[in-house]
């Protein structure tokens, strides 16, 4: 028996699903860190160029977003997989469909930022490729914000 197939497809940044994982996601990061704990900018529909959902058998199963940064760069946001599909290919499904859509937009640089209690996603990044970098922009003095670049 096959593995469901992973779909991403870009939606409105007021989708109902896409609204569901975003607030799944700043529940997690909120247990984690505390509440308000977002360094930088809060992205919204106004800065959020693309945002992208998987969906596993039809579900929603997670997440990401681009926000324009300088010229040829942007910074990816609110990359979040539901709990039950972690370790089922979503994350990886969802960040090659945000390096296509950059790539298709004139992005070559792509950064992030993500914080010391998600190894997880830290592991996940370095092995896509990404390469620790100092903080920029708004997590430029934030002692916890752990910054990645990747140039595609």
């Amino acid at each position: 028996m096959s593995a469901p197939t992973i779909t991403v497809d870009e939606v409105p940044w007021d989708d109902p699903r896409a609204v569901a994982l975003r607030d799944a996601q700043r529940a997690e990061i909120e247990a984690l860190y505390g509440p308000g704990s977002e360094p930088g900018v809060a992205p919204t529909a106004a800065d959020i160029a693309v945002f992208l959902i998987a969906q596993v058998a039809g579900v929603p199963a997670g997440c990401g977003a681009l926000r324009p940064l300088e010229s040829g760069a942007a910074e990816i946001k609110r990359m979040y997989v539901v709990p039950d599909q972690r370790g089922r290919g979503v994350s990886g499904a969802v960040l090659a469909a945000l390096e296509h859509a950059a790539v298709a937009r004139g992005w070559r640089t792509l950064r992030l930022e993500t914080g010391p209690k998600q190894a997880a996603a830290i592991r996940f990044y370095e092995r896509s490729g990404y390469i620790r970098i100092p903080g920029f922009g708004a997590y430029a003095d934030e002692p916890t914000s752990h910054c990645y670049a990747r140039e595609l």
